[in-house]
């Protein structure tokens, strides 16, 4: 079994330590830039880092005896300052790319209430972070891990050859993606079989959205801690592998935009209170639309993975297609 990684990897333990090496070196990679501010890109290198990092720690901790500061819940605590910031970007990228330029002029110097409120928002969210790159915690993290890495210590399961576990690592990941409540929303069951209307109108889809959002949301971070598990494993894969990591990450995405769409609406409505769609007419209407045409792109892979083939397949391809 050739990798295309550093050297052939045949037991467990090595994999895994490779994979905390490759993630934790990314997060170094950007660090400097992080806490200069430079850009917005670095930030979110590091914070991809960083989360692929507590990926790597949390699923193969039971593999490895690591230090007390490797935590998944303090990796977690680094993961979240990070995020409040790239969060912060993104709407604010959102808003002057996509929403600003097509809003009439009204709108638009209302908005701009909005983008100064940001502003102020991210320089404090900046001084956070850099907090944070600079506290016990993250030193301890880094220090800690870069010298675990020079003499890893095991625990027995690691001198285990991966070929014999990986069914065993990532089936129980796909169970909870594939057995998730989010794949009911909007859906009917008639005589135990699920239906799918794709008929709806888009006040149907805001209704249904108004009230089992935080059930998509959830799906949509079931499926993104899938993909990042099955990504540490995508050298020992074929092909079709890679074509459920896509479709896995293009459900990640299309739930993720739909959510976001979602979160504008209510950072809005934190600002104005009141009044939202008497002063954003326009903005209002192409946040439901944003949200319409996400809708009407998932369901095409709700029906797909809703499917008893396709639930199999994906068994299968976990079970019997590794090299």
């Amino acid at each position: 079994m050739t990798l295309s990684v550093e050297y052939e990897v045949k037991f467990l333990g090595e994999y895994a330590c490779l994979a905390i090496k490759k993630h934790l070196k990314k997060t170094l990679k950007w660090e400097s830039q992080v806490k200069q501010d430079k850009d917005p890109e670095a930030l979110h290198q590091m914070r991809v880092g960083i989360r692929r990092l507590r990926t790597a720690v949390s699923r193969f901790d039971r593999f490895l005896k690591l230090p007390k500061s490797a935590s998944d819940r303090n990796i977690g605590k680094i993961g979240r300052s990070l995020g409040v910031l790239r969060d912060l970007d993104v709407l604010q990228e959102t808003l002057i790319n996509i929403y600003l330029p097509n809003l009439p002029p009204k709108e638009q110097k209302h908005l701009q209430i909005a983008l100064n409120t940001i502003s102020k928002q991210r320089k404090k969210a900046v001084v956070e972070v850099q907090a944070t790159l600079i506290n016990e915690r993250y030193k301890s993290l880094i220090k800690s891990l870069t010298t675990w890495l020079e003499a890893p210590v095991y625990q027995p399961l690691a001198s285990l050859t991966v070929e014999n576990v990986l069914p065993d690592l990532l089936l129980p990941e796909v169970s909870l993606f594939l057995l998730h409540p989010g794949w009911l929303v909007g859906t009917q069951v008639e005589a135990g079989k699920i239906i799918v209307p794709t008929d709806w109108q888009q006040n149907q889809v805001e209704q249904q959205l108004a009230s089992e959002g935080k059930i998509v949301h959830d799906l949509r971070k079931q499926a993104k801690r899938l993909r990042y598990q099955m990504e540490l494993f995508t050298e020992l894969y074929g092909e079709s592998y890679k074509t459920y990591i896509a479709q896995v990450k293009r459900i990640q995405e299309i739930l993720g935009s739909i959510q976001d769409s979602m979160v504008l609406d209510e950072w809005l409505l934190s600002i104005f209170k009141s009044g939202l769609k008497d002063k954003f007419p326009t903005l209002t209407n192409l946040l439901m639309e944003k949200r319409y045409q996400m809708w009407q792109e998932w369901q095409p892979l709700q029906i797909k993975y809703l499917s008893t083939e396709t639930r199999k397949d994906f068994h299968l391809t976990i079970l019997q297609n590794y090299q």
